[in-house]
């Protein structure tokens, strides 16, 4: 079954927790605080593996979980690092951010890789929180929550030319007679319910990978048929194969055919758009199939009436193999005179990485009604998580944090009094503005 579209969920494992621990040793009876660091949380992460053709493995398993890091220990013992996901997808593999439509990444190169999720850091051990005022600090953090993230993965083919018509007209044959591919062929309308790719030899160190691109009817480009499943397929290629029937039993208009598919390859337009190739702007080629079994005036009519168009042309037959050589040996010419330029990239792509630092100045603070405010920011949200709020040690360095950001003189600002509820991500705190009071005294 070929797939190439899937929606999944990716879940970063959570980084394990810091230790809050002493020495205890003969002889040392002030040992001073030793808690090792959690360790981080393991990573969704999506690498190209060039041996798979389909996202089929992603249709009917959807969500993903890395592991959680492993807890910190005494005598400075920091816990495991959890152990990286590591998920596969063909080269071609379009990743988008289902709730932002953000484009992530386009997995173009062979064991390229994309952080999906990223795992949560692990809590800081007791020992980071040594001052000259408090040496034995009895509390340490929680780990880092991972990221999640709804990840939608678009299949587009990675092929040197796209072979493209109305259904029943050849293209899989011709597909099978030039390449070592061999589709399923019948004699019947949407025969090809998938993209085909075979690889084209020509000579010990030529060849080209050609697709062959099912379901193009009119208003394909609106839905109709298969063909707007498929089109996406061809943005990629270099050079277009436009195969016509010249068989005299479809008794079908091979130039109003022609004129239809390039007229839905106008209206295709990419959802969303990106950076790839524009379809209808895309050089195409002509070949005039069936000419076996077909009259030989219609056959020069009508590569008359093309070349006068500007097209190249070529008269074949996928059964017989005649003026295949010629066909072939054109595409690989061209193809060496026009060897593919990487677009440039209108997107900054994540990649396998350090996780960036906190920042804790990059938040904001708003009324959500009368007795109840909002704060929000990256930063400041982690720490909230990672904050052991049954620890009393901890909140109050948490309310310290809140001080010294400027969080507290905001919500004052905002009209925020004792008692008044604070949000901040999906915990509640109770305002308390603590210089009220000195100022009474």
């Amino acid at each position: 079954m070929f797939v190439d579209r899937v929606e999944i969920e990716v879940i970063a494992g959570n980084g394990g927790r810091g230790a809050a621990t002493f020495r205890h040793e003969k002889y040392v009876p002030w040992g001073g605080p030793n808690g090792g660091d959690g360790g981080r949380g393991g990573s969704v992460i999506l690498q190209v593996d060039p041996h798979l053709t389909t996202l089929l493995d992603f249709r009917y398993h959807r969500t993903y979980r890395g592991t959680r890091g492993g807890d910190g220990h005494s005598k400075d013992m920091f816990g495991r690092n959890g152990a990286d996901l590591i998920l596969k997808a063909p080269c071609g593999t379009l990743v988008y951010d289902v709730d932002t439509g953000n484009l992530l990444g386009d997995l173009t190169d062979p064991d390229e890789r994309l952080v999906l999720a990223a795992g949560g850091r692990g809590g800081r051990g007791n020992t980071h929180f040594v001052s000259s005022t408090h040496q034995a600090p009895k509390f340490a953090e929680k780990g880092e929550p991972g990221e999640i993230r709804r990840i939608r993965l678009d299949l587009k083919l990675l092929a040197d030319v796209g072979v493209i018509g109305y259904p029943n007209v050849g293209k899989s044959s011709l597909v099978a007679a030039i390449s070592a591919a061999r589709p399923k062929i019948a004699d019947y309308p949407f025969t090809t319910l998938t993209p085909n790719l075979g690889l084209v030899s020509v000579g010990p160190l030529r060849s080209f990978v050609i697709a062959d691109i099912p379901g193009l009817v009119e208003n394909a480009s609106e839905g109709c048929g298969l063909g707007h499943q498929f089109l996406r397929h061809i943005e990629r290629t270099r050079l277009l194969v436009h195969v016509l029937d010249l068989s005299p039993t479809t008794g079908r208009e091979s130039i109003q055919d022609f004129k239809i598919v390039n007229r839905e390859l106008e209206r295709y337009q990419s959802e969303p758009a990106t950076h790839l190739n524009n379809l209808a702007g895309l050089p195409q080629v002509v070949a005039l199939n069936k000419i076996d079994v077909a009259e030989d005036d219609r056959v020069r009519s009508i590569q008359k009436r093309l070349s006068d168009d500007g097209f190249q042309v070529f008269p074949i037959s996928a059964t017989t193999h005649q003026g295949l050589i010629a066909l072939v040996y054109y595409l690989m010419d061209y193809l060496d005179d026009h060897p593919y330029i990487q677009p440039a990239a209108d997107h900054v792509y994540l990649t396998v990485k350090d996780l960036p630092k906190r920042n804790l100045k990059d938040w904001s603070a708003a009324i959500e009604d009368r007795h109840r405010f909002r704060v929000s920011g990256q930063g400041i949200e982690k720490v909230v998580m990672m904050t052991d709020l049954d620890n009393r040690e901890a909140l109050s360095r948490l309310h310290r944090l809140f001080e010294k950001s400027g969080i507290n003189r905001k919500l004052k600002d905002l009209g925020a009094l004792d008692g008044d509820t604070v949000v901040i991500r999906d915990i509640e705190f109770e305002y308390y503005d603590e210089n009220s009071d000195a100022l009474e005294q």
